[in-house]
């Protein structure tokens, strides 16, 4: 059975992939702060972790059975916290207006955090000369949407990808960039009588179209790269879990 860790897994999009990867056959570890309360199958196994600290994610990836890891999903991510503060929307405010505790929670929470479970997950991955990293982007990476630190992140989240995969693929371990559509988290459907959800996503749909990825022969090819889930989906025959096929969203529709 091959192994997956999934951080940032007790909500969210990071929630949705642990339950559709155990359901594709993994024997699924994730973590997150808070774990413990998280609703998922008795199957997967819960590993309480905070990512900001490296000690803690170190001791996540040694509760880990035997040295191998077939796949690591980096979906840990603290930059939509505190989207309102003293009762005004501050998330889509002029750079010279943010908060200074967004950047932190970008970089901090989202970028390093990458960073550190990928070296983990690579010194795993590399004696068995397999392995796929899957690190949860956004298209912000290469358009201004929300914010500036947001597009920051994400464009460094896609640089982690790209550099990484070149060292890593002489090993034959791939990494890629995977950026969702709107995805029905808990978060949106709370507003989601102020949103479209028309051609949303599942929490689970990343999942599987990750576990089709996984599976792909040529794999490697894509190592490197930002990809689209619901653009994988339609090039794997990958539906959602409702049935429906989402379109994939582009650069100019996003």
């Amino acid at each position: 059975m091959p192994i997956a860790m999934i951080t940032g897994a007790s909500r969210g999009v990071g929630r949705g992939i642990a339950i559709a990867l155990a359901a594709e056959g993994y024997d699924v570890f994730a973590t997150a702060r808070s774990i413990g309360q998280a609703d998922l199958p008795p199957s997967i196994a819960r590993i309480q972790c905070d990512h900001l600290d490296d000690t803690q994610t170190a001791a996540a990836f040694a509760r880990l059975p035997g040295t191998n890891l077939d796949l690591l999903v980096n979906s840990s991510w603290g930059g939509y916290e505190r989207m309102m503060e003293d009762g005004k929307f501050t998330w889509g405010l002029p750079f010279w207006e943010q908060p200074e505790h967004r950047w932190p929670a970008m970089m901090n929470a989202g970028v390093r955090a990458a960073f550190v479970a990928s070296q983990q997950a690579a010194r795993r991955m590399l004696p068995a000369g397999r392995g796929l990293i899957v690190t949860i982007s956004h298209w912000a990476a290469r358009k201004h949407l929300g914010n500036v630190i947001y597009g920051i992140s994400k464009a460094a989240t896609d640089k982690l990808t790209a550099d990484t995969a070149h060292e890593l693929r002489p090993h034959g371990i791939a990494a890629v960039s995977l950026d969702p559509g709107l995805v029905r988290t808990e978060a949106v459907l709370a507003a989601a009588q102020w949103l479209d959800l028309s051609n949303s996503e599942s929490p689970e749909f990343a999942g599987h179209v990750i576990a089709a990825l996984a599976r792909d022969p040529r794999l490697i090819d894509r190592s490197g790269q930002a990809l689209v889930s619901a653009a994988l989906a339609l090039e794997y025959g990958v539906a959602d879990i409702d049935k429906r096929q989402p379109t994939p969203l582009t650069f100019e529709t996003v």
